[in-house]
């Protein structure tokens, strides 16, 4: 349940693309897992600036309430309003119609210091 072809956080974030447009950003299966049943979150506007390790909004499910930490320092280019009536589909498909927000990173190099797939697979195994 780890896409080979995205790039990870710690805080179990993926992120889709190379940094030269926007990027789309989502949590984990491991991450969804771990919280249950999502049943709302919170996203940052379009145009909004996020820094790289900041929160940009939360998650809330049945157990408890967690944040929601940018990968990459950039702008806010497009969120999953649907998210608003069916949170759910992040349990459901958070590497697909689950995705959260897509930033525009001001250096489009960011996502390569991200994990690559096999590191973030040795983190949650560990």
């Amino acid at each position: 349940m780890i896409p080979e072809d995205l790039r990870y956080t710690a805080e179990h974030e993926w992120v889709a693309g190379d940094g030269s447009g926007a990027v789309r950003v989502g949590i984990t299966h491991f991450a969804q897992d771990a919280l249950g049943d999502i049943v709302f979150v919170q996203l940052p506007e379009e145009g909004a600036e996020v820094a790289a390790g900041d929160s940009l909004g939360e998650i809330e499910s049945t157990k408890s309430v967690s944040e929601i930490y940018a990968p990459v320092s950039g702008v806010v280019a497009a969120r999953n309003d649907a998210l608003v009536d069916t949170p759910e589909v992040i349990n459901s498909d958070p590497y697909g119609a689950g995705w959260l927000v897509e930033i525009t990173p001001g250096d489009p190099a960011a996502v390569d210091g991200l994990l690559t797939a096999g590191a973030y697979r040795e983190l949650t195994e560990s």
